[in-house]
């Protein structure tokens, strides 16, 4: 069984000494509730929870997986997950940061990404049950009429009730605008309420059915039977797994069901489901044919969310693996041995496993940094009663969406092959649990959009459809730190190249335009590179950050000179990365030519 311990001292350091949190939500609507007291207690919490609830069941949960009654069409989840799910909704977890007046506790997102990385640390698979239904109320909030946050959205608040996202149809994977499924009008239900009947089949859908909570609400892509074709055509509706007596509990089974569920490389315990709709009752949310900006809501927040994940499965790896390389006797050190009274020396004496481990650790931390400097945004965006200071928060979030998810989920596949090959042939065998982090991991650069398409999404319509507003507000952001710290002798080694690659940063934007514009095939020939190029920066950025936060801190010497080390790892192993990088952008679409 691999071991988990809530890495609170680097969340706490980053959250209030490199983001400087508990100042910026002090001075939004409602922060003053949120002092560092109150938010330091919730992450001593969730620690405790992930620690003794959730990472125990991590192995034996994979092992086990979710069983599934073909006569019954239901899903019984692994050992523990529904006692894990109790105390999860009986500590107030599943409402941590909805609008107190839907049950919830309206705590900062910057927090609930904080402990969703304990979390998903414990039990990734575990983790996506409570995950979806946090996006189902935010959508329901921001989209739903008030009798639909009522009826639905307060018993997910609550913990009795879950939620879901049904986009995906076996013809229609990331090209939302091919989807088949059809909600034809109905009367109306007893309140008045216009009721549609949903046909079609949907596939991936992450927790669409279980045994964890009284009744799951579907949040569904459908098409009225007055829909222009693509993507303009698409409404989306609140389908019930249970339709609700007058009480508004649970009551007759609707018409879905759950087909089958999908037998994965990883994330075993998760049940991913085969979703049939056969002509179930559900009710419009939001405007008809509106429905892609709707679960675009959702889909957003679960982009950021995936984007931890990444952060939680490369934690506990690196966890695990610098444990094993100190325990692990193996060979002699190149310049004699460390350890002359045993029989070899650690593998810590080994200079390539050191570059595993800080490789894992700079990408952890700068992970960390990024995901929650960009929730941190989001709170800026939804709080602030500055219109220009929303509006700036809000260009930060969109142009950072495409990379916290994208790099963060492509780094933790880095992270947690070097955590495996640590372990040498102890990590390829199961009962050690590395290989686990390996094959959780995969999924996580595929759902909510493949690493591609957030480099579509970044280069496409972040930088030229959007010309780059929000870039332009991080490149210049980055410039007049760099300009605050010119003079701090302890980051003269750092602020130099990230000046010059901020700068090339910029002027590779402008030409990489420039040429898409001539021949739009350009775009996709340079997107991926382009995104790769882009988090490099970002995290040599966040990491100069640390080094700043932690030589003004007072944090331990220990504490301190690790940030030091890690980051001159990072500027000079893993940054100059981005010279292959720029290499292959300026290489063009004419190195990738036409197969026939």
């Amino acid at each position: 069984m691999t071991a988990y311990k809530a890495p609170l001292d680097d969340l706490r350091f980053t959250l209030f000494d490199v983001l400087d949190a508990e100042q910026t939500l002090l001075s939004l609507p409602g922060g003053d509730a949120h002092s560092r007291d109150l938010l330091d207690a919730v992450l001593e919490e969730a620690g405790r929870l992930s620690e003794q609830l959730l990472a125990p069941t991590n192995g034996p949960a994979d092992a086990e997986g979710c069983h599934f009654d073909k006569a019954t069409q239901t899903v019984t989840t692994p050992k523990g997950f529904k006692e894990a799910f109790k105390a999860f909704a009986e500590g107030g977890w599943t409402g941590l940061t909805n609008p107190e007046i839907y049950g919830g506790q309206a705590l900062p997102g910057v927090l609930g990404t904080a402990t969703t990385e304990i979390f998903q640390s414990g039990n990734l698979a575990w983790s996506l049950y409570p995950l979806l239904s946090e996006g189902a109320t935010h959508a329901m909030a921001m989209h739903g009429e008030e009798w639909q946050r009522e009826r639905f959205m307060k018993p997910i608040v609550a913990g009795r009730w879950t939620g879901t996202m049904c986009l995906t149809e076996p013809q229609a994977g990331s090209d939302l605008g091919l989807l088949k499924t059809r909600a034809e009008p109905a009367a109306a239900d007893a309140d008045g309420h216009a009721v549609y009947k949903i046909s079609g089949t949907k596939i991936f859908i992450s927790a669409g059915e279980h045994d964890l909570s009284e009744n799951i609400v579907h949040l569904v892509l459908a098409r009225l039977p007055d829909a222009p074709e693509g993507s303009r055509g698409i409404s989306m509706f609140i389908v019930p797994k249970f339709k609700l007596n007058a009480d508004g509990t649970p009551g007759e089974r609707n018409t879905v069901a759950a087909g089958a569920i999908e037998h994965k490389m990883g994330i075993h315990a998760c049940s991913t489901c085969v979703m049939n709709f056969d002509g179930a009752e559900g009710y419009l949310i939001g405007k008809p044919h509106k429905g892609l900006p709707a679960m675009f809501t959702m889909m957003n927040a679960a982009r950021l969310s995936v984007g931890v994940q990444g952060l939680a499965l490369a934690e506990r790896a690196l966890q695990n693996s610098l444990n094993y390389a100190r325990e692990r006797l193996q060979s002699r050190s190149l310049s004699g041995p460390k350890f002359p009274d045993k029989p070899a020396d650690n593998l810590l004496v080994q200079p390539d496993v050191r570059r595993m481990l800080l490789t894992q650790r700079a990408f952890v931390e700068g992970s960390r940094a990024l995901v929650l400097y960009t929730a941190l945004q989001t709170d800026i965006e939804h709080r602030s009663t500055d219109e220009a200071v929303r509006q700036k928060a809000g260009e930060l979030v969109a142009f950072l969406i495409p990379i916290a998810k994208g790099m963060t989920t492509e780094l933790a596949q880095e992270c947690t092959k070097e955590a495996l090959q640590i372990y040498g042939g102890h990590g390829y065998i199961a009962e050690n649990g590395m290989e686990q982090f390996v094959r959780d991991a995969r999924i996580i650069t595929l759902y909510e959009g493949t690493t591609g398409i957030q480099a579509a999404d970044l280069l496409g319509r972040k930088i030229l459809q959007l010309q780059g507003v929000g870039a332009k507000h991080f490149l210049q952001e980055i410039s007049a730190f760099c300009q605050q710290q010119s003079t701090n002798a302890a980051l003269r080694h750092l602020i130099g190249p990230l000046a010059v690659v901020t700068k090339e940063w910029s002027d590779l934007t402008v030409s990489l335009a420039q040429r898409v514009a001539a021949n739009p095939e350009e775009l996709g020939a340079a997107a991926t590179d382009y995104l790769y190029y882009s988090g490099y920066v970002t995290l040599a950025y966040l990491w100069a950050r640390s080094v700043a936060a932690a030589e003004a801190g007072n944090q331990s010497a220990a504490f301190k000179q690790a940030k030091r080390d890690t980051a001159a790892f990072y500027f000079a192993r893993i940054l100059p990365r981005t010279l292959m990088h720029k290499a292959a952008i300026e290489a063009g679409v004419d190195t990738l030519p036409a197969i026939d």
